[in-house]
């Protein structure tokens, strides 16, 4: 893997201190991660975690009700709830009806149908992470190809910046983290990962010199996950929660503006 745009010495101090300082169990508290924090159960915390990001959209009030009610719905157990079809009391094939922005709930149903599926033939989220993946990039692409017609919740192409996928990726595959589980560390280095990127965090990374990409894609992802590699080697993606902090306090090096949000204020 190639090095990334070099990073000087101000900033780098300025974002090894910011990790420090927002990577803590208070980072959850308005976060679509606590809802991985809420359940009991590896494949349980998979589950609920990867419907989480899926969600993780707009507003945050608003998707993080929806994901409430879903893990209501599920008696706070989604592995089961998706295992055992229950979602299907509540999500009809071809129901119009908004679920949340543009997604029907007959969308949602196509999503948790294929959920069921993967659970199904594999066992959990994992296993089929296991199977079809080896590092950040083919688990994100290996998620798209599942989902291809799952509703539009996961994107179709991998090279796009697939940013609430590599999210999820991020949770399950950091590990001594007080926020993301580690899961899947075993299989998936956290060396590898992309970083959640969207055109928020692209401007912001863009403006501190981090980025040089003008369009949100998984290259770019990838190239900003070299660069943060610099400052934070072996774990890269330590550098979200350090570009949230950004985002939170304002704070940058003399002469940067990093007033824009982050993989974690925007979604």
């Amino acid at each position: 893997m190639t090095a990334g745009t070099a990073v000087g010495e101000e900033l780098r101090r300025t974002l090894l201190r910011l990790a420090e300082r927002y990577e803590t169990p208070a980072f959850m508290e308005n976060d679509p991660s606590r809802f991985m924090h809420m359940v009991e159960g590896d494949a349980n915390r998979e589950t609920t975690a990867f419907v989480a990001a899926a969600l993780s959209f707009g507003n945050r009030a608003q998707f993080g009700a929806k994901i409430d009610s879903l893990l209501d719905a599920a008696g706070g157990d989604m592995f089961k709830w998706i295992a055992e079809g229950a979602y299907a009391r509540d999500f009809r094939a071809g129901d119009a009806r908004c679920f949340y922005r543009f997604h029907t709930r007959g969308a949602m149903r196509r999503f948790f149908d294929v959920l069921r599926a993967i659970v199904s033939s594999h066992g959990s989220l994992g296993a089929f992470a296991r199977a079809n993946a080896h590092d950040g990039p083919s688990a994100a692409a290996a998620f798209c190809a599942a989902f291809a017609d799952g509703g539009g919740l996961v994107p179709k192409d991998p090279r796009s910046a697939c940013k609430r996928v590599c999210m999820f990726l991020r949770w399950m595959s950091r590990d001594g983290s007080p926020v993301d589980l580690g899961l899947w560390s075993g299989f998936i280095g956290k060396a590898t990962l992309a970083m959640p990127l969207d055109v928020h965090v692209l401007r912001q990374s863009r403006r501190l010199g981090l980025a040089r990409s003008r369009t949100a894609s998984m290259h770019a992802a990838l190239a900003l996950s070299r660069t943060l590699a610099q400052v934070f080697p072996g774990d890269p993606l330590r550098g979200d929660f350090a570009l949230f902090g950004l985002g939170v306090s304002g704070e940058a090096p003399e002469g940067e503006d990093a007033r824009t949000g982050s993989a974690q204020t925007q979604f």
